[in-house]
């Protein structure tokens, strides 16, 4: 069986660890809120852009330029192509397009949440699911296993297990 000193080790390290995290779940938390909302228009503000491509593109050859996410043509006349972001003079190669994004701090912050391993914050992602793991067997780790605490918390955290599953499998 394992000695208080072992349970009050666990308990410095979860303390410290949970410290230094707290602005960390603070970041995730705000971000992972504003994602709910990010099909629509909430916090987000217009930028227009103004590009220079090549004159004389086709709505195909503009769309493989522009690299949007469903691209499509709204009208194609001789001299101008018209999509809803925007539109593409064909004499002069200039595409104007007009986008919504989060200001500057929220950007970066939805960045931090959709990272993948393109993106150097996909190690900061991967180290805080490790320090949540740590955290949740340090949580236990902290109480003789005989006493209550240690055994409630076990059924709290099982009825918190079934909770997430049960909202993942049926709540789509």
């Amino acid at each position: 069986m394992a000695s208080p000193k072992f349970h009050n080790t666990f308990r410095q390290y979860h303390r410290w660890i949970g410290f230094f995290l707290a602005g960390i779940m603070a970041v995730y938390a705000l971000s992972g809120v504003l994602l709910i909302f990010r099909t629509t228009d909430f916090l987000k503000f217009e930028q227009t852009s103004h590009r220079q491509l090549e004159a004389g593109l086709n709505g195909k050859g503009l769309g493989e330029q522009l690299r949007m996410r469903g691209f499509k043509v709204e009208q194609e006349t001789d001299g101008k192509i018209v999509f809803p972001q925007g539109e593409y003079n064909k004499q002069t190669g200039e595409a104007r397009v007009t986008s919504k994004d989060y200001p500057f701090p929220l950007n970066k912050m939805v960045k931090l949440h959709k990272a993948t391993t393109n993106s150097p914050l996909f190690i900061m992602n991967i180290a805080f699911g490790i320090a949540l793991l740590f955290f949740v067997v340090s949580a236990f780790l902290m109480f003789i296993p005989r006493a209550l605490p240690f055994k409630n918390g076990l059924k709290i955290a099982g009825v918190g297990f079934v909770f997430a599953v049960l909202m993942v499998l049926f709540a789509s």
